[in-house]
């Protein structure tokens, strides 16, 4: 962070931006984000197994072609597209062309066959995954004065706050459309057009195939009342200072991130579906469902039934209610049938 931000009153955008992605920035540092928070990535190798399978039915749903793309939108350290990569049947692995998007250097160790890119690529056949992106793209904050006016949240670097102008323009039309609040004062919201617009660039990046969004997420019905604006530090929650020494993040209007991608992709003339859903039943539809082995295996392969036994209690971690299996999952298929409905 540079000094002269410290006194300086900015929106939340601007300040988030600084602290995550600046020269000093949270993700830049050498730790990753392994080191402070643990995603689905990190609670199981099942997690990469379920993608392996997804890129597998969108291969099918290709018709097999020639190269088949894998991206791996916010990479983190590779976790994901080399828990993928290691999963997929050789057949397979032989046709990926796989891509790691983060901002940060490209670690030690990658598999050289892995291209790692600052930006999303264009002209996808494939699948285009991104685990706990958005939720991390920065965006505006709104609070509501005492004469029940929406305005915008101010923020210095040690993360005392106060409010700035009413709402404007886009934003304030963004906050009326998706999220309608009562003009009680303190009520709060986080103006998720960044996101949007970040997911509609992604998705029409996406020629042929599936583009997979993951997230902590709400939608219309359910958005919470003060906003989910939050630190990680270490494995902790802690309050969002925005002085690069802590994630910053906040829950996804993920309808909103749907209907922005539908229709930029509608524009580019490739009409996907799209389809909101939780990992739960995202995962049972990949065949991670949690359940325990049969005790007879027990008797007769008690090695098996052990190792079958840890892979239920990791399924039942991904999945369970109140925890990861709420997350939400956006996916969008292009030109393709979406390979996680039933048939």
């Amino acid at each position: 962070m540079t000094e002269d931000t410290t006194g300086r009153w900015r929106g939340w955008l601007a300040a988030a931006e600084d602290a995550l992605y600046g020269p000093e920035g949270f993700y830049r540092g050498p730790v990753g984000p392994a080191g402070h928070f643990r995603t689905s990535v990190h609670a199981s190798a099942l997690f990469a197994g379920a993608v392996a399978r997804l890129l597998c039915r969108v291969d099918e749903a290709l018709g097999r072609p020639a190269r088949l793309d894998f991206v791996d939108l916010a990479a983190g350290r590779g976790e994901l597209v080399t828990g993928v990569l290691a999963a997929l049947p050789a057949e397979v692995t032989a046709r990926v062309r796989a891509y790691a998007v983060e901002i940060a250097d490209r670690p030690e160790g990658l598999d050289p066959c892995v291209e790692w890119l600052t930006g999303p690529p264009k002209g996808i056949t494939g699948l285009l995954f991104a685990n706990e992106w958005l939720d991390n793209v920065p965006v505006e904050v709104a609070e509501v004065d005492p004469a029940g006016v929406p305005r915008l949240v101010l923020v210095r670097q040690d993360g005392t706050e106060r409010l700035g102008e009413p709402l404007s323009g886009a934003e304030a039309e963004w906050l009326a459309r998706w999220w309608p609040q009562a003009p009680e004062e303190g009520l709060r919201a986080e103006i998720g057009l960044p996101r949007d617009t970040a997911w509609a660039s992604a998705v029409t990046g996406v020629e042929r195939g599936l583009a997979i969004a993951v997230d902590y997420a709400h939608t219309r019905d359910t958005r919470p009342p003060f906003g989910t604006l939050t630190g990680f530090r270490e494995g902790r929650e802690t309050a969002p200072v925005p002085d690069g020494s802590c994630d910053i993040t906040a829950h996804v209007a993920l309808d909103a991130c749907a209907e922005a991608g539908a229709t930029a992709a509608n524009a580019a003339g490739t009409f996907p579906g799209a389809r909101l859903l939780t990992q739960r039943a995202a995962l049972r539809a990949l065949g991670v469902t949690g359940v325990r082995p049969p005790l007879t295996l027990a008797s007769t392969d008690p090695a098996a039934y052990v190792r079958a036994l840890a892979g239920a209690g990791e399924a039942a971690e991904l999945t369970a209610t109140g925890g990861l299996g709420d997350f939400g999952w956006l996916v969008q298929s292009v030109g393709i049938p979406d390979p996680l409905q039933e048939p």
